[in-house]
């Protein structure tokens, strides 16, 4: 009697060591499922919105065909400037260089593509950067993205502070020319401000890690002084 007692017992305890192993086994597939179904759903919710980012905007009129400037005469030598409105440097090249800029543009030796980027919003307690850069895409809609800039760099606030506000960012497109009902409803409705994101994430993928970049068929210029802009692109002409 004990013996059959005892092996009813050590069956009893395989039966249990079996049941536990089958649940265990059950809990590990149900949490492999699970994490995979998370990670599925992660890379489709991903995808969707990377589609969304890099594809929900509207480049405004005068953009090149990557979306990413503005582009300003039709010369052989393309000169790319990446400039964040905030940035001091930005509105002194601006100050030195442009009038060079404008007048290779005017002879027709030079096709200009500015970058408006937004780098520096983190010295701005407002978003400054990007509130700056989709007005620009307003004045670019309005076929006066440079008469803007130039104003823009003119007026450039301080950085730290909350930077200028969006009506001034409205007078100061009225200065140069711009009907003021139709840049005000484009920056209060925030119309360029996707465009400005892509702008800035396709500067970045681009290594662009500063402001003021500028590229002479694509190769870095190191001096950006009216002589040195006028070096490069001649000899990028031969």
């Amino acid at each position: 009697m004990s013996s059959r007692k005892g092996q009813r017992d050590a069956a009893r305890v395989v039966r249990e060591q079996l049941a536990r192993e089958r649940r265990r086994k059950r809990t590990l597939w149900v949490s492999v499922a699970a994490v995979a179904v998370l990670v599925v759903a992660g890379l489709i919710g991903w995808s969707v919105y990377s589609g969304q980012r890099s594809d929900d905007y509207t480049a405004p009129a005068g953009s090149n065909e990557a979306g990413t400037g503005i582009v300003a005469g039709s010369g052989p030598v393309s000169v790319d400037v990446y400039e964040d409105f905030l940035c001091p440097a930005c509105k002194q090249f601006e100050q030195t260089s442009g009038p060079t800029l404008d007048q290779l543009i005017s002879e027709g030796k030079i096709r200009v593509v500015s970058h408006p980027v937004a780098y520096l919003n983190r010295f701005s307690s407002t978003q400054y950067s990007t509130r700056s850069s989709a007005s620009s895409g307003c004045a670019a809609e309005a076929g006066r993205y440079r008469e803007y800039a130039k104003a823009l760099f003119d007026r450039q606030p301080p950085e730290g502070g909350a930077g200028l506000s969006d009506g001034e960012l409205v007078d100061i497109a009225v200065g140069a020319g711009i009907d003021r009902d139709d840049f005000a409803s484009c920056v209060r409705e925030g119309t360029f401000k996707p465009w400005t994101e892509h702008v800035t994430e396709e500067a970045s993928k681009a290594n662009v890690t500063g402001t003021p970049t500028i590229l002479v068929d694509g190769q870095p210029l190191a001096d950006r002084s009216p002589e040195g802009i006028k070096a490069a692109v001649e000899a990028a002409g031969r």
